[in-house]
């Protein structure tokens, strides 16, 4: 263990309630641009996310032994790259300027020429990363003298970073109260918190469900551009008010509206991709330059409000298998399922194919791909 690092001796990485607020920490000095120290086995290294760092932090960062320090890159990054990995990597770049970083780690570019090795003992950056709402691309490079000044650099384990994630698991229930919608008068609001972070995540009960039956569910992940603004680009905006129609028609049900923007990349990540679908990148592979999996959304909070809400069967509205996977795994029923369909635009006809034939969705691709002609 290097000098000045003892404490980490002399706490337990796997209390749970410790390893919460440190990578709660952990993760609130990444989006501030600031470097942590992170722990993995015998080794510490010094990290800095290059999507919230500034100049001066790099500078600073490298310091004068810039050959120290490499580019943590996750898997998807590294393949669109052309290395062939199946984990993440670290690449020696030979620069130290922010924009050649910055071109490097999420660029528009299909090779990278230069060195690597593969870095799996850093693969929990990948969840810092989603947890931050940053890209996975972080400077690293071993922890030196001055990190530790003063307390200068938080430090977290990696065995802590994997215990706090069973947080995103645990939310209770704060409030409830009626909200009449435009077409749906009889909707109460109810707001849970938990998880890391501690965001509110909203139950939309439509009417009174009838518990003891498959009760009509809809998840659906929050889509401000498509929701709110009515984007042309997706088919989110026509769900979510289907979503709530085909629930009033069945009776009563729930909607679980969730804080996983940009398919839980985050609302900047989610332009970095909209920027290079407009370059010609469909969805998933727009996703795959900047570094994420084809969809990153955890459903844990979903199934943690219907158990409070003490729904065990449903009826799920969903086109996602990986939805109705994620339920039947911890132990919620799906006896039934029930397609939700929105517009077919010249705007969103090439995302609905893509969803289809390279996420699985359950949508007729041919027909899609027909509609407008």
């Amino acid at each position: 263990m290097s000098e000045g690092s003892s404490d980490i001796l002399f706490r337990d990485e796997t209390d749970s309630e410790f390893a919460k607020v440190n990578t709660e920490r952990a993760v609130s000095e990444l989006r501030y641009g600031r470097s942590i120290l992170l722990h993995s086995g015998a080794a510490e290294h010094a990290v800095l996310s290059i999507d919230a760092a500034a100049t001066g932090d790099v500078d600073r960062f490298f310091g004068d032994a810039p050959d120290e320090v490499g580019l943590y890159l996750s898997a998807h990054r590294a393949r669109a790259l052309g290395i062939s990995t199946i984990g993440p990597v670290c690449l020696t770049t030979g620069t130290a300027d922010l924009s050649e970083l910055s071109r490097i780690a999420f660029g528009a570019e299909t090779r990278f020429p230069g060195d690597w090795r593969p870095a799996s003992e850093l693969a929990c950056l990948n969840d810092l990363a989603r947890l931050a709402l940053l890209l996975p691309a972080f400077l690293v490079r071993p922890a030196r003298a001055d990190d530790r000044i003063g307390g200068r650099c938080l430090s977290v384990a990696d065995a802590e970073v994997r215990a706090a994630l069973v947080e995103e698991t645990r939310f209770t229930e704060i409030v409830r109260t009626a909200v009449p919608l435009r077409d749906i008068s009889d909707c109460r609001f109810v707001v849970f918190r938990g998880g890391l972070a501690q965001r509110d995540q909203l139950a939309i009960m439509v009417g009174e469900p009838d518990l003891s039956r498959p009760v009509p569910v809809r998840i659906h992940s929050s889509c401000i551009t498509g929701d709110l603004f009515g984007s042309l680009k997706c088919d989110c905006g026509d769900q979510l008010r289907n979503g709530l129609q085909l629930i009033a028609q069945r009776g009563g049900g729930v909607l679980l509206y969730l804080d996983q923007e940009g398919r839980g990349t985050g609302l900047a990540a989610k332009m970095r991709a909209y920027g290079l679908q407009h370059e010609g990148f469909d969805t998933i592979d727009a996703d795959a330059q900047i570094g994420f999996e084809p969809d990153g959304r955890r459903y844990g909070a979903a199934v943690a409000m219907l158990r409070s809400l003490g729904i065990g069967s449903v009826e799920l509205m969903t086109n996602n298998p990986t939805k109705i996977a994620a339920l039947q795994s911890a132990g919620i029923e799906v006896q039934a399922r029930t397609a939700v369909l929105g517009t077919v635009t010249a705007e969103n006809q090439g995302y609905l194919v893509t969803k289809a034939r390279r996420a699985g969705h359950l949508l007729d691709w041919p027909a899609i791909a027909a509609k407008l002609g």
